[in-house]
């Protein structure tokens, strides 16, 4: 797996394995480093430490080219991830979408089928 295309590009298509692959890697080092603001008493309010909350802002950029990457999958423009600002519904939808819906099974405009 090209670890660098998955978490650093916006072009292409990716299956469910690797978004969810990624996603889990996104997961795990987010828990670690709560583990280590707790450890290292790194807490600045209740759950949130200070690794944790930089870790959150620079993984955004990484979320977004995984996210962009399973919709244009679902052959959908990378903007749908904008649908999580929609409460409660947004976040169900894209884990609907991108988490559990088989993507294109052909070729798109997007690029060819990433099962092929």
């Amino acid at each position: 797996m090209d670890w660098k295309h998955l978490f650093l590009s916006f072009d292409g298509r990716i299956n469910r394995a690797k978004f969810w692959a990624g996603v889990g890697v996104l997961f795990g080092i987010s828990i670690v480093l709560m583990i280590l603001d707790r450890i290292m008493g790194l807490q600045v309010a209740e759950g949130i430490g200070i690794l944790g909350l930089i870790f959150a802002l620079v993984s955004l950029y990484p979320a977004f080219a995984l996210y962009a990457k399973r919709w244009h999958d679902r052959d959908k423009v990378g903007w749908w991830t904008l649908i999580l600002l929609v409460p409660f519904i947004g976040v169900i939808w894209m884990l609907v979408e991108c988490g559990f819906l088989v993507g294109t099974r052909a070729d798109n405009r997007f690029g060819p089928d990433p099962l092929a």
